[in-house]
């Protein structure tokens, strides 16, 4: 049975407690004042009375304590927010509000670099500090605004009001946990937003402000590249922080699909790679959904740096939102970071495998029991009866009937979603080896080039690997001859140029025709 709230007799738990209040601050009344916060009333009687505590009238932080009372009312003890008695020397500040404030939106904009924000605000709130070191008189400052989407940001900003030097501070949109029916992946976590208005936003503060919003079925406007109008992000909303149906006709339920790709790529290369955020600067990207009418896309843009997704025609494809089509599209955008392949040619055919290995190792490292980890790419959202089962076959990449499995001279010459399949082949050898296996409940049959017969070193070494060849090794011209040296180098950075895993690098590319 849970305790429950209650204000039964709080007068007489009033009284009680504030002859308690003294033993629990040691303060001074004539400058200290209790009020009470909040009564919890166990099953048993016994009640817990949760204190705030104000100084001449200002908010202490820190100033807050709970009082235990047994059943028959008896004293049972204190737990306190910080000990002892809190007193500043002055209650009249150096440091001018409009200052703090100052101070405060010069720090929101800090925390949202790039963003171009508008209808902001920031408040002052005079308090005395006791959570961080000696008592001090200081300004609370909320600094709240609105992005180019019209979404919020707001920062909580504490600054020592006699010196003017910063204390601390704080992302001010609260987060919860709440949950959603997605339609690939099952019922998933979603980590969410207190929004202003009541209610949760699908905005996650614990990665980078990352959001989830409805394009509407409209589309942007381009010319030569420049964006005249872009389609909107109105970030999702929920009453009560349960997302979507499983089912395409709640328009969130695409949403869910989409935070939870986001969330789960941010953390395989958080996880794996210690990288924050697709630039490894700490910044979520965001999501559009319901792009378009019966787009049959999804894609990765670094002008907005978001994601973007179709609908699908509901024939050959469903909603583009899969878990390893996010990670294969946001994994463009670590690619643009770091290599910035060019988008043609064999390094075009680099970028999309590249992709392609990232957003099957997101599957596998989001281990969900509704979509397990396989070497297949987009094939949740596929249709019954389309003419492939899947995106990308990458043991076998050439089932697809236009990618190469092997590389010749003409490789190049092919579309970069086809010339990807050499790269594509050498990831699966490299991770699982060559023959017939079954991975995710997928039956798999990788062949090699050369007749060769390989055993694989396991999915979390190719990561390792190809990762450190991005990030240092590869150019915008990497070619496939450049990428076996990149990764060869980035082998023997990890293990050693000596032990199987730099053996099997060089066997691998062998074994797809990079010799």
């Amino acid at each position: 049975m849970r305790p429950v709230r209650t204000i039964t007799a709080l007068a007489t738990l009033l009284a009680a407690t504030l002859a308690l209040a003294p033993t629990a601050t040691a303060a001074p009344a004539s400058a200290e004042a209790t009020s009470v916060r909040d009564v919890i009333t166990d099953p048993d009687g016994s009640r817990h009375i949760r204190y705030d505590r104000t100084y001449d009238q200002l908010t202490v932080l820190g100033g807050d304590f709970v009082v235990h009372e047994a059943a028959d009312g008896t004293y049972e003890g204190t737990d306190r927010a910080v000990p002892g008695s809190v007193s500043v020397p002055s209650t009249t500040p150096r440091l001018s509000a409009p200052r703090a404030a100052d101070l405060a939106t010069s720090l929101l904009r800090e925390a949202n670099p790039g963003a171009v924000l508008h209808s902001l605000v920031a408040k002052p709130q005079l308090v005395v500090d006791a959570l961080h070191g000696s008592p001090k008189l200081a300004w609370r400052t909320t600094a709240a605004a609105k992005d180019s989407l019209g979404n919020p940001t707001a920062r909580t900003v504490l600054t020592d009001a006699i010196t003017g030097a910063g204390i601390d501070s704080w992302d001010s949109l609260e987060t919860a946990t709440g949950d959603g029916r997605s339609l690939y992946s099952g019922t998933v976590p979603l980590t969410t937003s207190r929004a202003s208005s009541g209610g949760y936003e699908l905005n996650d503060a614990t990665r980078g402000n990352t959001y989830t919003g409805d394009a509407g079925n409209k589309t942007d406007t381009c010319v030569l590249g420049i964006c005249l109008e872009r389609a909107p992000a109105k970030v999702y909303t929920d009453a009560d922080n349960h997302w979507g149906t499983g089912k395409t006709a709640d328009r969130s339920t695409a949403a869910v699909d989409a935070q939870y790709g986001t969330d789960q790529t941010w953390d395989y290369y958080k996880d794996v790679h210690g990288r924050i955020g697709i630039a490894d600067d700490g910044k979520g990207s965001y999501n559009r959904v319901h792009y378009g009418k019966d787009y049959n896309n999804a894609f990765w843009d670094d002008n907005c740096f978001c994601m973007t997704y179709g609908d699908g025609d509901g024939k050959t494809f469903g909603p583009l939102v899969a878990l390893d089509v996010t990670g294969h599209e946001m994994s463009h955008g670590v690619t643009s970071s770091t290599a910035a392949l060019t988008y043609s040619g064999e390094s075009g055919g680099l970028n999309e495998a590249t992709s392609d290995i990232f957003g099957a190792l997101v599957e596998f490292h989001a281990n969900n029991a509704s979509d397990p980890g396989d070497w297949l790419i987009g094939e949740k959202i596929v249709k019954p009866g389309a003419k492939t089962a899947a995106l990308r076959f990458m043991d076998r990449p050439s089932m697809d009937g236009k990618s190469a499995d092997c590389w010749n001279k003409n490789v190049g010459g092919l579309d970069v979603h086809y010339s990807s399949g050499v790269a594509n082949h050498f990831a699966y050898l490299l991770a699982e080896g060559s023959g017939p296996k079954t991975v995710g409940g997928v039956r798999d049959d990788s062949p090699t080039c050369d007749k060769s017969k390989l055993t694989g070193i396991g999915k979390e070494k190719l990561g390792k690997i190809w990762y450190r060849a991005l990030t240092i090794y590869m150019t915008s011209s990497t070619d496939y001859k450049g990428a076996r040296t990149a990764t060869l180098k980035a082998a023997k950075d990890l293990y050693g140029s000596g032990g199987k895993e730099y053996a099997a690098v060089a066997a691998t590319w062998s074994a797809v025709s990079v010799n």
